[in-house]
């Protein structure tokens, strides 16, 4: 079951979308530093299609919708971004802390989402702003460097976030 608390529109958490961001509990990462540590309860109102409607409606203008967490019931969160992606066409994105890398990323997901951030959050390392950060944030399909671009498989586009500083 997923349950969320809370959510807002950024310009920033996905690149180049205006995402509705939608934050998930029962995070089961506990990770040192986090920054909402409330995330971690299990607390909140579960998530439904008939929710995902109101938000969705309530948002005009949005081009995503990023599911902040869900790693507690990945198959619930998989039918959820389905249901947006059928319904209202938009991009989905899922921010989650475990650690994967394109090729290990499991076939639903790989059906579903346009949009994966990987990786817990290690305080040393930093966020994916950082250069030094350990998560990174993979897009589907789309490959700046290569024409011979997979549909179906995810391409790093981690630096992205960074500002022209930390770039390498």
């Amino acid at each position: 079951m997923i349950k969320f608390v809370d959510f807002k529109v950024t310009f920033s958490e996905v690149p180049d979308e205006i995402t509705l961001c939608i934050n998930l509990s029962c995070c089961p990462h506990k990770c040192d530093g986090c920054h909402s540590p409330y995330l971690q309860k299990d607390i909140g109102e579960i998530l439904n299609k008939s929710e995902l409607d109101n938000l969705i409606k309530d948002n005009s203008g949005i081009t995503c919708v990023s599911f902040m967490g869900g790693d507690n019931d990945i198959p619930s969160l998989c039918y959820l971004a389905n249901y947006v992606k059928e319904k209202y066409n938009l991009k989905v994105c899922w921010y989650t802390g475990l650690s994967w890398s394109p090729r290990q990323i499991d076939r639903p997901a790989v059906k579903t989402f346009d949009y994966i951030k990987t990786g817990p959050y290690i305080k040393e390392l930093g966020p994916l702003t950082s250069k030094t950060t350990n998560q990174r944030f993979y897009i589907k399909g789309i490959h700046l460097n290569k024409l011979d671009a997979n549909p179906h498989m995810f391409y790093d586009i981690t630096d992205r976030f960074w500002n022209d500083e930390n770039r390498a």
